[in-house]
């Protein structure tokens, strides 16, 4: 039996009852891939469900703002895929009538969709023999062949595709590109896989040469960047009593663009009370001394891929109003990062 019978038979008797698993439609299938790109199933699916919800077809997603679809998006993480996301569908729907492209060639130029995502629709949808590889995939091959090349090297892309490309099924694509994937997420995971029950342990090459925790083989991550962060957050009441706050939106093109956060005041290192008090006129502007309150001694670490985020949220305390305030019962309704999302969970709580 070939490894691509293996691995459709495995996927039949397996395979996961997932909502984009019931349709051919190109929206849908390509929402659900670009939401799982560096998602796990299980965070992805109830996002997937609420975009589907809110648009429910390519129509209704390029006629939402950037606010609210970066709103539904909110906790998902790698924002510009969020982006993207609205850009392509406004490209589909003015440049393509409406219609996803059919081949691989033509969805390659659509933004935010590479060589995985065109795969996956054009062979999902549009039964095109196209081989998916994304990092289930890497994992099944780098082991059941004993491959060492770097799978981020740009020598081990092109050979993991060519590879891929000679083992797939081509008949049966749609099930092929899905049961591999599956089949690295749920039997060749990349901690504990299930190698006893697995129906390519009799010539699985990692497991032969006992080198399954070896593979894939990756080059070095980049290096970390450690970053400091101290946040303003305004606490205003007002003389007619109301309470405010404020946001602002970040621009630019780094993390967490169009994303709203509190004033922001990055610093080499950490900074005392002392010092935060001199250098806040540089990201907000009181006509009067206001009380500040450092909100938490310990510092919060927030991970991203190739950043850590070292960050304090400063109580800034005032009865003067600043420009763009608002009252501090629609600060939900803004779409802000989730080291934002947390701290205004209890920042309502504490101070409202």
């Amino acid at each position: 039996m070939t490894f691509s019978q293996n691995i459709l038979i495995w996927y039949s008797q397996n395979k996961r009852t997932l909502p984009w698993r019931r349709t051919r439609d190109p929206y849908k299938i390509w929402l659900s891939e670009i939401m799982l790109q560096q998602t796990r199933v299980l965070q992805g699916t109830p996002y997937y469900l609420k975009f589907i919800a809110n648009f429910p077809t390519v129509h209704d997603l390029a006629e939402a703002s950037e606010e609210q679809v970066l709103k539904l998006w909110q906790g998902l993480g790698y924002y510009s895929r969020a982006r993207n996301l609205h850009t392509t569908a406004k490209t589909v729907v003015n440049v393509y009538e409406g219609e996803f492209p059919h081949t691989y060639t033509e969805l390659l130029k659509l933004k935010g969709v590479g060589d995985y995502t065109a795969s996956a629709i054009a062979s999902i949808c549009f039964d095109e023999p196209h081989p998916v590889v994304d990092g289930n995939v890497y994992r099944v091959l780098a082991r059941y062949f004993g491959i060492d090349i770097p799978i981020n090297s740009a020598e081990g892309i092109k050979y993991f595709k060519a590879l891929a490309t000679e083992v797939m099924d081509a008949d049966n694509i749609r099930d092929y590109n899905q049961g591999i994937m599956e089949f690295g997420a749920m039997q060749c995971a990349p901690k504990n896989p299930k190698c006893v029950q697995c129906p390519l342990n009799q010539s699985c090459v990692a497991l032969k040469d006992n080198s399954i925790q070896k593979l894939p083989v990756k080059l070095n991550k980049t290096k970390v960047r450690i970053r400091y962060f101290n946040y303003l957050v305004p606490v205003i009441e007002t003389e007619s009593g109301e309470k405010r706050t404020l946001l602002q939106q970040r621009k630019g093109k780094g993390i967490w663009q169009n994303l709203w956060e509190f004033p922001l005041l990055e610093s080499p290192n950490e900074i005392s009370l002392e010092e935060m008090k001199l250098r806040m006129p540089e990201v907000l502007l009181l006509k009067e001394k206001p009380e500040v309150i450092l909100y938490n001694e310990k510092l919060i670490v927030h991970k991203l891929s190739h950043q850590h985020l070292y960050t304090r949220f400063w109580m800034v305390k005032t009865k003067r109003d600043l420009d763009s305030s608002f009252p501090v019962a629609e600060i939900e309704d803004y779409p802000v990062p989730v080291l934002i999302a947390e701290f205004i969970k209890t920042f309502k709580n504490s101070y409202f």
